[in-house]
């Protein structure tokens, strides 16, 4: 209702200042592909990378100083012994999965990606774990009924066997909403001061042709926790417009875009939208009006997107290492569990 609206924007409600943090691993076992490793891992806090492990130096290494000034060397061997157990467990992975498949040579993928969220104000926790063949989900863990899910019928052997196993499956509930919970606050307490900082971005409208949408661009905000939209007359638009995901940059900081569709848009209305972005931390709206003279497009002004092509690529190689990560902390002790088997 008209009135619920006056009384939020009198609040300075925004919806994006709820403050969730992430762990997130992935991990990705390989074969046959070239001049890459086997195995690759990369641990997530909040969309920031923390550490690295590969089948080539066969060494966990942290990636924030944060992280490395709050552990030590004993921490790390343990983290490579880890992933090195990991490994031989992905190899193996990737052979029976050709197997279940039918399938002899050629490249082949395993992937995992697991972790967990934090609400930092309502103390909510919640915790995911997803298996992947070829690119394609293969099993998943549902945390509400305790359960396996499997969407291929070469995972239904899989998931029975897990089911079966009660205690298996109280020991990885209890990791995915207590021991990694815990972990995710210890790294956010570690690196509270860089995960915690504001960057505000710069926006950019941007249009391939007069007959394309016009793209409100932002790039350079951090932290990813932000809302982009595009509003007429100050109402949100929800009709004619396409918004694109959160993706990274090559520095740590973020982008996204939205798109607003002006072909029934008459010149003389263009003067009625603008482009709304807000990031959690931050009080004030960046806004930026439709306005034609500041639309940069490929006619006459070709390096407007040029400029961004070197930040997608960017985006495209950490988003490839984002894919390959590996969850390694589970609890504080330092004692790892054996690296979930999802081909039995």
């Amino acid at each position: 209702p008209p009135g619920s609206q006056l009384l939020l924007l009198l609040l300075g409600w925004q919806p994006m200042l709820r403050l969730t943090h992430s762990l997130k691993y992935f991990l990705t076992g390989s074969s046959q592909v070239p001049n890459f490793p086997e195995f690759v891992a990369v641990g997530m806090v909040d969309d920031v990378q923390i550490d690295y492990y590969d089948s080539n130096t066969e060494k966990a290494e942290p990636k924030q100083d944060w992280v490395a000034r709050n552990t030590d060397q004993q921490y790390w061997e343990r983290e490579t012994a880890n992933c090195w157990g990991s490994q031989q467990s992905f190899k193996a992975n990737i052979d029976t999965a050709k197997q279940r498949f039918n399938q002899t040579g050629g490249v082949h993928i395993v992937q995992r990606m697991c972790g967990c969220e934090w609400d930092e104000e309502t103390g909510e926790v919640n915790g995911y774990h997803q298996d992947g063949y070829d690119g394609e989900d293969f099993l998943s863990f549902d945390l509400k009924t305790a359960t396996w899910v499997a969407p291929k019928q070469q995972a239904h052997r899989t998931k029975t066997k897990l089911d079966s196993n009660k205690a298996s499956i109280a020991q990885y509930k209890y990791y995915l909403t207590q021991i990694c919970p815990e972990w995710l606050k210890t790294y956010v307490t570690y690196g509270r001061s860089s995960l915690m900082k504001t960057v505000r971005p710069s926006l950019s409208l941007l249009q391939k042709s007069s007959s394309s949408p016009v793209s409100c661009h932002t790039t350079g905000f951090y932290p990813n926790r932000a809302e982009m939209f595009w509003k007429k007359d100050g109402v949100e638009l929800h009709e004619g417009v396409n918004k694109g995901e959160i993706l990274t940059n090559n520095d740590g900081t973020f982008q996204m875009s939205v798109d607003l569709d002006v072909s029934s848009v008459k010149s003389e209305d263009w003067h009625r939208y603008r482009c709304v972005f807000q990031l959690s931390g931050v009080n004030e709206d960046i806004v930026t009006k439709l306005d034609k003279s500041e639309v940069k497009t490929n006619k006459g002004k070709r390096n407007s997107f040029s400029l961004i092509i070197p930040v997608v690529v960017a985006v495209v190689v950490v988003a490839a290492i984002a894919v390959i990560a590996f969850f390694i902390y589970k609890k504080r002790t330092g004692e790892k569990q054996t690296s979930w088997m999802f081909l039995v």
